[in-house]
């Protein structure tokens, strides 16, 4: 057996334990190393209302909020790298109309570094689904809102406008950008891991974004992508091997941004999600719907934990948080 094996077999316990416990319905755990060694393994239900369906290694899932380092943040680094867009200008450079009517707004001054590092002063969730289902006219609520300042959090807002200035550069909505290889803005339902039971679309959702601002904006760049746990690890190899995007943008990735967060990513502090044992040179991501991934640069290796723990409801506590900490120590002892 080799070490990766060993340390994977003690890393999947806690997963098998959730799901023991009915903490959560199924996962999938994967680990990847820097030369290709790969293991994965899924375990429990991808769906037990209003049908039961397994878990298999070839589910799907809403990867939520991976969703911004996978396919946002690697794309305005790209940008940056390319001369289209300067990291340190104003999001105005790309979106002239923010905030057009005062031009003295702190909107007006938010850069794209301060955006992917979530160093501005937006709220840390907006329920803009509830102004209304029109993609177009929530794109101009959002640009012309008077957003109330406020110290600095994690912002889906921040990448909500990452998103929009893709698309402004495109020409392209969210939804007609390639997704890349392996990913997805929807998958079948059948083949989907389940989310929640909504409560205002009325049904279980399989394959559908569950994120509501995502599935009212029809698109956006912090939520709504889909992948199964071979597409993640092969982004995570990519990033490993160096072969997935430029060196440029991979020390970006790593390159702290303040205590907690690099260009995009989460870096390790104390009780983050990536556990006690990761090394220095770690980032990782977190999704609301029950997912993560990590990569390990020191170490040469990666691991995502791919969960259902909203399904059927996101009121109930899944225990997401030590799980995700156990399965990184167990992942990372020595």
């Amino acid at each position: 057996m080799t070490n990766l094996a060993h340390l994977f077999d003690h890393a999947f316990q806690p997963l098998a334990d959730a799901v023991v416990t009915k903490r959560i319905p199924g996962g999938m755990l994967g680990i990847v190393d820097r030369n290709g060694e790969r293991i994965a393994k899924a375990i429990g239900s991808a769906q037990l209302v209003p049908k039961q369906r397994p878990m298999t290694v070839e589910t799907w899932f809403d990867l939520a909020s991976l969703t911004k380092v996978i396919f946002t943040t690697p794309r305005i680094l790209a940008l940056a790298e390319s001369g289209v867009i300067d990291l340190d200008a104003p999001l105005i450079s790309v979106l002239p109309d923010l905030r057009q009517y005062d031009a003295g707004a702190w909107e007006r001054t938010v850069t794209f570094r301060q955006c992917l590092g979530h160093q501005t002063a937006f709220p840390a969730v907006e329920p803009i689904y509830t102004y209304g289902r029109d993609p177009d006219l929530l794109r101009a609520f959002i640009l012309q809102r008077e957003w109330r300042a406020r110290d600095p959090v994690y912002s889906d807002i921040n990448f909500i406008l990452l998103g929009f200035a893709l698309e402004r550069l495109s020409g392209k909505t969210i939804r007609d950008l390639e997704p890349g290889p392996g990913f997805a803005w929807s998958t079948e339902s059948d083949a989907a891991a389940a989310t929640e039971d909504c409560t205002w679309r009325h049904r279980v959702l399989c394959g559908e974004v569950h994120d509501d601002n995502c599935s009212a904006l029809q698109g956006a760049g912090h939520a709504g992508l889909f992948g199964t746990a071979d597409s993640v690890l092969d982004f995570a190899q990519g990033l490993l091997d160096g072969d997935g995007v430029s060196e440029h943008s991979i020390a970006l990735m790593r390159t702290s941004v303040s205590a907690t967060r690099t260009h995009g990513w989460e870096r390790p502090y104390e009780g983050w999600s990536g556990g006690a044992l990761c090394s220095p040179g770690t980032i990782g991501h977190t999704g609301f719907t029950g997912t993560g991934l990590w990569i390990d640069f020191d170490k040469g290796k990666a691991w995502t934990l791919l969960t259902n723990r909203i399904h059927p409801t996101r009121h109930f506590d899944s225990g997401i948080v030590q799980l995700r900490q156990a399965v990184g120590d167990l992942i990372n002892i020595d």
